[in-house]
């Protein structure tokens, strides 16, 4: 069973591309619950454009009992105007898992996972401060990534595989594109193979980008043992046209949780 934990982000994007109040990102998390989320994802980045601080509060303060809150972002990212920056969030929300991303400012997505090898030297420092909070501590690793031992020792609990290269080779594969099954094939591997030396090292594993109710199937059934799946772009789009709480019902049916 892998647990369904839906991303509101994109909510908030049509929020604030009118301003005002709605879309709601709280009464839309509460609707994804409603309908058998186990989980709500925000990643608020230092430029606003989507989730910002106050949904954060918002968003910890109504979810129920039970439902995990996982707050993505960078620990390294300086607090600014508007962002007091990842801890201070987690302290004030005190979220079930901090899934630390090494993002830009600049970066329209996440799109890469930290280099193992090349850890900033504070990292064993940052985990230690969230997991004080009773936070879980997952890091975005890239797919195919196997050196998880630095990882562990500094203190963290999981690792979430980056899945925007296995989306793009399944859509490439379904569209009928010449000589793209063994880079479907490929994709997959690399991802179970960052999942098994995780698990070998005690280290839990999630996954989560470009996830959609079209390849999620196929990813968990060739990658065992994956805790939670963060689905946010495919998922909101998706409901656009059978509704939200329809399309996280589907959602569940193919995670089991």
């Amino acid at each position: 069973m892998t647990l369904l934990s839906v991303n509101v982000n994109k909510i908030a994007v049509l929020r604030n591309s009118r301003g005002g109040r709605l879309p709601s990102p709280v009464a839309e998390a509460l609707r994804c619950v409603d309908a058998g989320a186990r989980g709500i994802t925000v990643h608020p980045r230092p430029d606003r454009r989507h989730i910002t601080a106050e949904d954060v509060a918002a968003i910890a303060a109504a979810l129920p009992a039970g439902v995990e809150f996982n707050i993505e972002g960078n620990p390294f990212a300086p607090p600014r105007d508007g962002y007091p920056g990842l801890l201070a969030l987690a302290r004030a929300a005190r979220p079930a898992q901090v899934t630390f991303v090494p993002d830009g400012d600049g970066q329209v997505t996440s799109d890469h996972g930290f280099d193992p090898s090349a850890l900033p030297a504070t990292m064993a420092a940052q985990i230690a401060a969230f997991s004080g909070l009773g936070c879980r501590i997952s890091l975005f690793v890239d797919p195919g990534e196997t050196r998880f031992e630095r990882l562990r020792d500094a203190g963290a609990h999981r690792v979430e595989v980056y899945t925007g290269p296995f989306a793009d080779a399944f859509e490439a594969a379904a569209t009928g594109e010449a000589g793209v099954g063994s880079a479907l094939a490929d994709a997959l591997a690399a991802c179970r193979r960052s999942a098994e030396a995780a698990q070998a090292l005690g280290l839990g594993v999630n996954a989560g980008h470009d996830l959609s109710q079209a390849n999620l199937g196929r990813f968990l059934a060739d990658v065992p043992g994956v805790l939670e799946v963060s689905i946010g772009h495919a998922l909101i789009a998706e409901a656009l046209v059978d509704g939200l709480a329809e399309t996280v019902r589907r959602y569940r049916r193919i995670t089991g949780g």
